[in-house]
C-alpha cells in the first residue's frame, strides 16, 4: 500500500459484533500546540514523564509513523497479572496506607491522564502454584471422590482478601483460574511435583520413580478421576461466588508439557480431551468460559488434536500462551479467527527486575499483541527482594518489597506495561503501522481516542511523526526510552 492510499482508508474501524466507531475527520492537521495531546515518556531513571510535544517540521533523522484508520483486529479485552500468594505476603509487610495505594494505582479506573495502570483482566489458580506459600490443594483426603472434605480455607487467608481489595477498587475486575497440579490423590505419582529439585535446594520429596514426562497423561485416565476433578472445578467456582468473585473463565492445566519440581501435571492432548469432555459442560452449567492451556510449546498442533475431538473440542473457547508458546500464535490466529486469545504469562525474569529485561518484555508484548492477543497478563504483581519463590526460583514482579525498611518501589516492568495498559481500554482494537518507524503499537479506542506506544532502544534523541490520518503530531523519543502518545478523538 503507498503512502496516500494507506493515508486515506476509510475512517471507522468496527467494535463488537455490529457496531462501529469512527475516527473523527478533521480538517487541519493536528499540531503540537493542541493542548489536549498527551505524550508520556520512561526512561530507566525517569519514569512517567509528561513531555511536551515539538514544533512541527522536518529534521534530518526523522522517523515517521502513519497510522491506519480501520482495523479488523479483535477487540483488547485488557491487561493485568497474577494473583499469588507471595504477591500478597509480601504486601501484607507494609503499612494498611502504602498497600491501598499499590492496590489502587493498580486497579482504579483510569481518573485522568498518570493514574493508574487500569488492570481489569487477572489470573489466579486453583490451589497451589510455584509462589504460593506451600503445596496444597482443596481436597487432599484420598479417595474423596464426592469431595465432602473440599475446602478453600488456605485461599480465605490470601487470595480471597487478595483479590477482594483490588475488587475495592475496580468492582468490574475480571479474573480467570488454572490448575498447576491437581489434587496428589488424583495423580499416578501421587505426588504435587512431577521433577527432583535442583541440586542446592530444599528436596520436594519426589522419589526417582515418581517422576514425570513430557507427553505422558500424570492424571489418572479414568472416568472416575475425571467427573470428581470437574466437580472440584465447579466446587471452586461456586466457593468464590459466594465470597463475592466471579470466576469468568477456567483452563484445565498450566503448562500441560511442563514436569517441573514444583506443582505441575503433565498431559497429552487426548487426555486433556477426554477431560474437558467433563468440564466443559460443568463449567457452561455455570456461564464459565473454557479455554485451552496454557500452552508452552510452539506446536499448534498440541492445540488442533483437542479441537478435532468433537465432544471436547466445541467447549474450546480460546487459548492461553506463554513462554514458547509464544511461537505458535501466530498460526493459532491464522487457523483458528473465531478463538479468544490470552498471552497468559508474561515471562518473569530473575529477581533482578533490570532495565535490560523490561526492553526484552517490551518485544515480548509487541509480538503477542500483533499476533492476536487480546489479554495480557503479567505474572508476579508484587514480591520480596530477591524474588524467590517458595521452591528456591527468584522472579521479577511489578512492585518489589523491602522488609527490612518495609518501604516499596514500582519496577521497571510495571512503568512499562502502564505505557499500555492505562491509555489502550477494553474494547481498544489495534491499528496498523507504516513508514521508516517500526517499534510501535496502535491502537483504537471506543472513545475514539488513539493511544500509540513507541519504543527508542537507541542512544541518542529520535524526532518521530506521527500521522494519523489528516492529523500529525511530532515530538521527541528521548533516548532508550518507552513513550506513549494518546490522540484524543
Amino acid at each position: 500500500m503507498d503512502r496516500r492510499a494507506f493515508l486515506q482508508n476509510a475512517a471507522k474501524v468496527a467494535v463488537g459484533s455490529s457496531a462501529l466507531l469512527a475516527l473523527p475527520s478533521r480538517s487541519h492537521a493536528f499540531y503540537a500546540d493542541n493542548p489536549t495531546a498527551t505524550f508520556i515518556s520512561t526512561t530507566e531513571t525517569s519514569p512517567w514523564q509528561r513531555k511536551d510535544l515539538r514544533a512541527p517540521g522536518w529534521l534530518w533523522d526523522t522517523l515517521d509513523l502513519q497510522i491506519a484508520t480501520e482495523s479488523s483486529s479483535p477487540a483488547m479485552e485488557g491487561f493485568g497479572a497474577c494473583f499469588n500468594e507471595l504477591g500478597w505476603t509480601s504486601l501484607q509487610i507494609l503499612s494498611a496506607e502504602d498497600r491501598e495505594s499499590i492496590l489502587k494505582e493498580m486497579f482504579a479506573p483510569d481518573q485522568g491522564v498518570g493514574t493508574g495502570a487500569n488492570f481489569t483482566l487477572c489470573r489466579m489458580p486453583i490451589g497451589a502454584n510455584d509462589f504460593s506459600r506451600g503445596w496444597y490443594s482443596y481436597d487432599e483426603t484420598p479417595g474423596d471422590f464426592s469431595l465432602d472434605h473440599f475446602s478453600i480455607a488456605n485461599d480465605r487467608e490470601t487470595l480471597v482478601p487478595f483479590i477482594q481489595n483490588a475488587q475495592k477498587y475496580n468492582p468490574a475486575l475480571r479474573v480467570w483460574a488454572s490448575p498447576w497440579s491437581p489434587p496428589s490423590w488424583m495423580k499416578k505419582n501421587k505426588h504435587y511435583a512431577e521433577a527432583m529439585q535442583r541440586p542446592g535446594l530444599a528436596p520436594n520429596g519426589l522419589r526417582p520413580d515418581q517422576v514425570g514426562r513430557e507427553g505422558e497423561d500424570m492424571f489418572i485416565q479414568e472416568e472416575r478421576y475425571f467427573a470428581a476433578y470437574a466437580k472440584y472445578f465447579g466446587k471452586f467456582v461456586d466457593a468464590y461466588k459466594q465470597q463475592g468473585i466471579s470466576i469468568g473463565m477456567v483452563m484445565p492445566q498450566n503448562e500441560f508439557n511442563s514436569a517441573q519440581p514444583f506443582p505441575s501435571c503433565t498431559w497429552t492432548p487426548e487426555g486433556l480431551a477426554r477431560f474437558v469432555r467433563h468440564l466443559g459442560p460443568a463449567m457452561d452449567e455455570r456461564g464459565v468460559k473454557l479455554f485451552f492451556g496454557t500452552l508452552e510449546r510452539g506446536n499448534p498442533q498440541l492445540l488442533d488434536r483437542v479441537l478435532a475431538d468433537r465432544d471436547s473440542g466445541r467447549w474450546i473457547k480460546g487459548v492461553g500462551l506463554q513462554w514458547a508458546g509464544k511461537n505458535a500464535i501466530r498460526t493459532i490466529h491464522r487457523e483458528h479467527p473465531e478463538l479468544v486469545l490470552y498471552q497468559s504469562e508474561q515471562e518473569c525474569g530473575d529477581g533482578k527486575n533490570d532495565w535490560s529485561y523490561a526492553g526484552y518484555c517490551w518485544d515480548l508484548m509487541r509480538h503477542y499483541l500483533q499476533n492476536g492477543a487480546t489479554g495480557y497478563m503479567y505474572w508476579n504483581l508484587s514480591l520480596q527482594t530477591g524474588g524467590e519463590s517458595h521452591w528456591g526460583w527468584p522472579q521479577n514482579s511489578l512492585v518489589t518489597v523491602d522488609p527490612g525498611t518495609k518501604h516499596y518501589r514500582f519496577n521497571h516492568e510495571y512503568y512499562l506495561l502502564k505505557h499500555v495498559s492505562h491509555f489502550v481500554q477494553p474494547g481498544a482494537r489495534r491499528l496498523d503501522t507504516d513508514g521508516t518507524f517500526e517499534n510501535g503499537l496502535a491502537y483504537l479506542n471506543r472513545d475514539r481516542s488513539v493511544a500509540v506506544i513507541l519504543r527508542n532502544e537507541s542512544d541518542r534523541e529520535r524526532p518521530i511523526n506521527v500521522s494519523v490520518g489528516e492529523r500529525q503530531i511530532a515530538a521527541t523519543m528521548q533516548p532508550d526510552s518507552f513513550n506513549t502518545l494518546l490522540i484524543p478523538g
